[in-house]
């Protein structure tokens, strides 16, 4: 439904949408609340996987960011 819609707005309008989809929104939200460090359960439960390598291996990118951050917050 997404899609169409999108298509069709693209179809008639100059200044294009980028083709997103509802995973997009979910793959975001996944990602950004494991970089934030929320707990890697409660993000589990809250994306309704029953496995939390589909969570962690799947959905959730670490970034050389949030690896910097995760070095200096255990840095003594």
């Amino acid at each position: 439904m997404v899609r169409g819609l999108i298509k069709k707005y693209n179809k008639y309008h100059t200044d294009k949408l980028p083709n997103i989809t509802p995973h997009s929104f979910r793959h975001t939200y996944c990602t950004n609340m494991a970089n934030r460090g929320m707990n890697p359960n409660t993000l589990q439960y809250l994306m309704g996987h029953a496995n939390i390598t589909m969570t962690l291996g799947y959905y959730a990118h670490g970034t050389f960011q949030s690896a910097k951050a995760e070095l200096e917050r255990l840095a003594c």
